[in-house]
């Protein structure tokens, strides 16, 4: 959908639900924070929405207000946390089993995270084969647990006295695959749904449904969701925000910062070897090769959009490209990402650049989730609707319109996600040309 410069943006009046499919490491890291953060016991670091600036007019101006005081965002205070997991745990205690947070941070904000108990889940065994529990639905047909979820929904809207809703996939990959005639029309979806189609995934479940009820979804998973027409035909229909897919944390995120960087020195790339060892719940998930291959197709997609090798076929044309995950235990949530990049200087020298990056994924993703929440819910109430574009930023692999190639240039996506935003406020876009330089 269109959007007109300078939008009426309903006020978020109000609380905010935010509904998490998969309360696991991430989900937990993120609720917990957020409720650190609302006792003042913890700072937003990585959080866009409460840390970033933006710069309206000239540089002379000096005017640069903090995002969340310049667009209409949903303040902290007037969160309320949901979910489904197919394990019964609280947020607590689904916190301490994650191992991400340590107890003096977990302990203070014990009773409330308690409180946060997930809803039984939408799960099948062939899409994520390494995971079992106990806290399942069980339907007639795939239609029925969809209508279960949107039960769910409204009982937790009305329950928790929620203003509105969004929605951000936090679950595990999905086994690779790809659309077929089941995902090609809303009214084939539908009748799939009835008949219990084998192609229809879990999460295309809960995608459908949020979106049935009204909620904007965010895929933070590679899994194939919101990216096929029926579920567009159903964003549409509802005239729903949607973005995706699959949070840009750890080695990914090095890629879109150092790739733009050795493009605009026209420096060549020979190959870009990464390899990780992690040992979470997505960590053993990706131990199974078809849940890998989904994740191998969203990281390995990055470089070439970035470099362009059908411009640069001298300097990109030929690069090896090689993406290894493997489950290790001891390291729990540290993930360790090695990458092994062979560049190309003057008259074709090689040059090396070795990167060790021992993140910690939940802790990357956290703020994520914050975000796309604030910003999808904006969204909605800006009259936003569709492919979330401006909102790439977020995402290994973004989504984009038909015949648009997706964006990966960090640095390009945060221009465009703030001009975005400039636009909807109806101020001047920042396009680092004209009379700034001279006045």
């Amino acid at each position: 959908m269109a959007l007109k410069k300078g939008v009426d943006v309903k006020p978020a009046s109000g609380k905010l639900g935010i509904l998490l499919p998969g309360m696991g490491a991430v989900a937990t890291t993120f609720i917990a924070g957020v409720m650190s953060i609302r006792k003042g016991l913890g700072k937003p670091i990585g959080s866009l929405t409460q840390l970033g600036h933006i710069r309206l007019g000239k540089r002379t101006d000096g005017n640069s207000p903090a995002i969340k005081d310049y667009v209409s965002l949903a303040k902290l205070d007037d969160i309320v946390f949901g979910g489904w997991d197919i394990f019964p745990e609280n947020a607590y205690e689904a916190a301490v089993k994650a191992g991400v947070l340590e107890s003096k941070d977990l302990e203070p904000i014990k009773a409330e995270l308690s409180a946060v108990k997930p809803m039984s889940a939408v799960f099948e065994q062939a899409y994520v084969k390494k995971l079992n529990g106990p806290n399942v639905k069980k339907g007639t047909s795939k239609m029925d647990l969809a209508q279960q979820l949107m039960e769910d929904i409204k009982q937790f809207k009305t329950k928790n006295g929620c203003d509105r809703l969004v929605a951000v996939w936090c679950g595990s990959t999905e086994v690779y695959r790809k659309p077929t005639d089941v995902h090609s029309s809303l009214d084939k979806f539908e009748a799939g749904l009835k008949a219990s189609h084998d192609d229809i995934a879990p999460s295309q479940i809960y995608a459908y449904a949020c979106l049935k009820m009204g909620v904007p979804y965010a895929n933070g998973a590679p899994n194939l969701s919101l990216d096929t027409p029926a579920l567009l035909e159903l964003a549409r229909k509802q005239s729903m925000p949607i973005t995706g897919k699959d949070f840009k944390t750890g080695q990914t995120l090095m890629k879109t910062i150092l790739a733009p960087g050795f493009k605009a020195r026209m420096l060549g790339l020979e190959g870009w070897y990464s390899t990780n060892i992690l040992g979470n719940r997505d960590g053993e998930v990706l131990d199974d090769p078809e849940s890998f291959k989904s994740k191998e197709v969203s990281k390995l997609g990055v470089i070439d959009s970035i470099l362009q090798p059908e411009k640069y076929p001298d300097l990109y044309g030929n690069i090896s490209h090689v993406v290894r995950i493997n489950y290790y235990p001891p390291r729990g949530d540290a993930k360790e990402g090695w990458d092994n990049i062979d560049i190309r200087g003057w008259l074709n020298y090689p040059m090396q650049i070795k990167v060790n990056f021992l993140c910690r994924d939940s802790i990357l993703a956290a703020p994520i989730v914050l975000d796309l929440a604030l910003f999808m819910d904006f969204a909605a109430r800006a009259g936003m609707s569709g492919i979330q574009e401006w909102l790439s930023f977020y995402w290994k692999s973004p989504m984009t319109p038909d015949g648009l190639y997706a964006e990966h240039d960090l640095f390009i996506q945060l221009m465009k996600l703030k001009n975005t935003l400039r636009y909807t406020k109806g101020d001047d876009l920042i396009t680092h040309l004209g009379a700034e330089y001279y006045d």
